[in-house]
């Protein structure tokens, strides 16, 4: 398989040496935990002289008890086969200088708008959040800090529902119990039809969330 193959979330993670690793809304990531801001940094500066890197559009993250890596093949989705062998390098480098794999807590997030004609109000958004737009559907922070807007098309309105709605990407492996935290907190399910994709949720006032995962996903 060429190193510039597109892939697919399932071969990813069926891969070896990746269990650092989550595949998510915009690429795959992984946070390696440190004690210090200090140590934080120096990893941050290895994983930036990591062979590689620049190619898979890289995001880091560096905090005062980690460093967050993400790998888009393009911006804003996709992963190529060499990202295998990459995040098996970047792992390799975390654990070199001490640092502790968390992938239980990488999530995305991603605010969806209902919309009868996106077209004429995405410029308004683009506007008040100094967003760029990136496709027809989506609006995107161009200094990667925010997140996403997708404007989703609706054929009438829905005045039963909110218009605007959280997407929450997490790790495959957690999806479910990231819905039953939800439930146990005071929440309700509103559908788990498109499931294990995502299920949503709403809060005792009705306001809705989507819990979405790569799974069942093409």
């Amino acid at each position: 398989m060429s190193e510039l193959e597109w892939i697919t979330p399932a071969q990813f993670h069926a891969a070896e040496g990746v269990d650092d690793w989550r595949v998510l809304a915009f690429g795959v990531c992984a946070r390696f935990a440190t004690d210090t801001f200090s140590a934080a940094a120096d990893l941050a500066a290895a994983v930036s002289a990591v062979p590689g890197l620049d190619g898979a559009n890289p995001g880091l993250d560096v905090r005062s008890d980690g460093v967050t890596i993400q790998l888009r093949a393009e911006p804003g989705h996709g992963m190529r086969a060499g990202d295998i062998a990459l995040a098996r390098r970047l792992s390799a480098v975390a654990v070199a200088h001490g640092a502790r794999p968390e992938p239980a807590t990488v999530q995305e997030l991603n605010i969806t708008v209902d919309a009868l004609t996106a077209a004429d109000i995405m410029p308004f958004w683009c506007a008040v959040l100094g967003y760029e737009q990136r496709g027809d559907e989506d609006l995107v922070d161009p200094l990667d800090r925010g997140p996403s807007f997708w404007f989703q098309d609706m054929d009438a309105p829905r005045p039963q529902r909110n218009r605007l709605h959280v997407d929450v990407f997490v790790p495959h492996d957690l999806a479910e119990a990231r819905v039953a935290a939800a439930l146990a907190a005071g929440g309700h399910l509103v559908s788990d039809k498109h499931a294990p994709s995502w299920w949503v949720v709403a809060d005792a006032e009705g306001n809705e969330a989507c819990i979405a995962s790569w799974m069942g996903r093409s």
